[in-house]
C-alpha cells in the first residue's frame, strides 16, 4: 500500500514539566495518530496554573520570529496544519497571524486549527481568563485566517457578540462565524439542555463545503456526550488536537470526526477520573496532580477510539 504523504503540524502552544497541557496535551496523540509535530513552546512552565504553584518562562514575540526565521533559514518552514490554544499576549498573537499568513503563501492548502481561548462559563455566568484586548485579535485577525475552530459556547458568543439561548441560536451563531472565515466550527461545549438530559453536555459542529460547481453545503451536527463530575486542565487542547487528526481522515465528514474525537476524549476522561479517584483516596477530592490527564495510559483508546458517542446530524 502507498504510503500517507506524511502531515506535518505546526504546534504553538504552552509546554509544562509536569502534566498534559498545550503542547503536552496535544503532541502525543497527533504523532500516535501519524503526524509529525513541530512544537513551539509558548511557555515553559513546571506545571499549570491550577496547581498551588507555577514557576517559569514565557516565549514574546520577538522569541516567536527568531525561532520561525532559523526554520525559514533552512528551508523546512513547510507545514500541513498550524494548531494554536491559550495566548496572553496581543503581539505573541498578532506574530502567530503573520506566521499562518506566509506558511499559507508557501502551501495554499494550510490549514489552520485554531482553539480561540478567552474564557468560560461558570454557574451561567461567562468571564474572560485572558486579557481583555485578545478578543478584537481573535475575531479581527485569527478568526479570518482560521479554517477549523473550537470555541466554547461563551467564545463563540463574544467572538460573534451574539448570546445563545437555543440551538437555533447556536447554528445561527455558527453560520456567522462561517461567514468570519473558517469552513470547520466546533462548539466545544454549551450550557444548551441535551434532549438525553442533565447529565449530558451539548456540542454542536458545522462544516461548510463549496462543491466542485460553486455551490456551497453545510453539514451541521450535535454531540451529546456524558458529564464528568470533575474539573480538568488540557480537555480542549486534546480536543482540538484530536479534532485536527480525525478531520484529516474523515474530511467531509464532520459526523464521524466529532464522533471519534468525542469518543476518544471520553475514554481518556473516563480513564482519568477512575485512577484519580483511587489516587486521592476514599472520600477524599483529588487534586490538580491526581486529575492529570492519563494520555499514555490511553494509548490505544486515542489511536482507534470505541465509538461510545454518537452525534446527530441536524
Amino acid at each position: 500500500m502507498e504510503p500517507e504523504r506524511e502531515c506535518r503540524v505546526l504546534s504553538i502552544q504552552s509546554h509544562v514539566v509536569r502534566g498534559y497541557v498545550g503542547n503536552k496535551a496535544a503532541t502525543f496523540p497527533l504523532q500516535v495518530l501519524g503526524f509529525e509535530v513541530d512544537t513551539v513552546n509558548s511557555v515553559q512552565f513546571s506545571n499549570h496554573t491550577g496547581y498551588a504553584h507555577w514557576k517559569g518562562q514565557v516565549l514574546n514575540s520577538d522569541e516567536l520570529h527568531e525561532l520561525y526565521e532559523g526554520l525559514k533559514l533552512n528551508k523546512v518552514n513547510q507545514y500541513d496544519y498550524v494548531l494554536t490554544g491559550y495566548t496572553r499576549d496581543t503581539s505573541f498573537l498578532a506574530m502567530v497571524v503573520d506566521i499562518v499568513q506566509e506558511l499559507k503563501q508557501q502551501n495554499s492548502n494550510l490549514v489552520y486549527v485554531c482553539d480561540p481561548v478567552m474564557g468560560d462559563k461558570w454557574n451561567g455566568e461567562g468571564s474572560m481568563y485572558v486579557p481583555k484586548d485578545l478578543l478584537p485579535v481573535y475575531r479581527d485577525k485569527v478568526v479570518p485566517v482560521a479554517d477549523i475552530i473550537t470555541p466554547n459556547q461563551f467564545e463563540a458568543e463574544l467572538l460573534t457578540g451574539r448570546k445563545i439561548h437555543t440551538e437555533k441560536d447556536a447554528l445561527e451563531v455558527m453560520d456567522m462565524l462561517h461567514a468570519m472565515g473558517p469552513e470547520t466550527v466546533v462548539i466545544t461545549s454549551s450550557d444548551l439542555q441535551a434532549p438525553l438530559g442533565n447529565d449530558y453536555l451539548i456540542a454542536l459542529g458545522s462544516h461548510r463545503k463549496t462543491n466542485a460547481d460553486g455551490t456551497k453545503m453545510t453539514q451541521r451536527i450535535r454531540v451529546e456526550s456524558p458529564k464528568v463530575d470533575a474539573v480538568f486542565v488540557g480537555t480542549g487542547d486534546l480536543f482540538a488536537a484530536m479534532l485536527l487528526a480525525w478531520t484529516h481522515k474523515h474530511p467531509n465528514n464532520l459526523k464521524v470526526a466529532c464522533e471519534k474525537t468525542v469518543s476518544a476524549m471520553q475514554h481518556v476522561l473516563q480513564r482519568t477520573i477512575k485512577s484519580a479517584k483511587a489516587q486521592a483516596g476514599e472520600g477524599n477530592k483529588p487534586n490538580s496532580a491526581h486529575l492529570e490527564l492519563r494520555m499514555v495510559q490511553s494509548k490505544k483508546d486515542i489511536e482507534n477510539p470505541e465509538i461510545i458517542v454518537k452525534a446527530t446530524v441536524l
